[in-house]
């Protein structure tokens, strides 16, 4: 049941594949664990921002548009 060095070239092809694609990583951005926190952050607090804003306005909104799918027990 010898398979001779099929195996090791098998896991060879398998790492060489792996580190190449890097699977899972983060690309180097060239930024420090601080400064990416930060921007992080930033990126983080403008999204809340909008998120805020646009979720008031979108609430009168649809609470207008739901009384067009609001229908009477009667009919």
């Amino acid at each position: 049941m010898t398979r001779g060095n099929q195996r090791e070239l098998a896991r060879a092809k398998a790492a060489k594949k792996n580190n190449e694609h890097g699977k899972g990583k983060r690309g180097d951005d060239g930024l420090s664990a601080a400064a990416r926190k930060q921007r992080d952050a930033e990126i983080m607090q403008q999204k809340q921002k909008k998120a805020n804003e646009g979720g008031k306005e979108d609430t009168k909104s649809n609470l207008k548009n739901l009384g067009s799918y609001i229908l009477p027990y009667g009919k």
